[in-house]
């Protein structure tokens, strides 16, 4: 198994499908995945965030901080996906009762929901942050992949791949990896 670490922001569309692949490919027992925060709104913060993106960075804040207060990285992973469910899936947002309820769902205790107004875990999350943009080398948004020593920015997948193209997938970044002179490939974004 390779061994990834993967940052998210819980906001991104196009981060929670890159999310589902990583771990099918985690459950089809070709990785491990450390669930990892980066935030998006840390990144707006030197210039003009239109209106419309203040309020979903925001609550997407709040879901980091119950994110950060996760008690390990299985926990981060569950709730994540219970996060994104409700978000990504059926369009809700992240307000503090679906917060709450994604917190249930993932088995966790009512403190963790409590960690919304935490703003404490603002440093952990900043640091995470910034690890990832460290590990990738320019401002970037999400997701960040690492595998080794070598991250990028993405893949980012539409649709979700599964199965035997899904692990191709994980094949060609794991082989990428290992190869120092390679740093960018990209091509037009799919819809959503």
């Amino acid at each position: 198994m390779t061994a990834v670490d993967f940052f998210f922001d819980p906001t991104c569309p196009y981060t929670w499908r890159t999310s589902r692949w990583i771990a099918g490919v985690a459950e089809a027992g070709a990785a491990t995945v450390t669930w990892r925060l980066i935030n998006l709104g840390i990144r707006g913060e030197d210039s003009e965030t239109p209106e419309e993106w203040r309020t979903v960075l925001e609550q997407g804040g709040r879901a980091l901080r119950v994110l950060a207060a996760a008690p390990d990285n299985d926990a981060r992973g569950r709730l994540y996906t219970a996060l994104g469910t409700r978000k990504h899936e059926k369009g809700l947002a992240y307000t503090d009762e679906e917060i709450a309820a994604a917190v249930a769902e993932a088995g966790l205790p009512d403190a963790v929901a409590a960690a919304v107004d935490d703003a404490s875990l603002d440093t952990a999350i900043r640091a995470s942050h910034e690890e990832a943009q460290a590990a990738v080398g320019q401002e970037t948004g999400s997701p960040v992949l690492r595998v080794g020593e070598r991250a990028w920015f993405g893949p980012v997948v539409v649709p979700v791949p599964t199965g035997d193209e899904a692990l191709r997938l994980f094949e060609a970044v794991r082989l990428l990896a290992d190869v120092p002179a390679f740093s960018e490939l990209k091509t037009r974004r799919n819809r959503l």
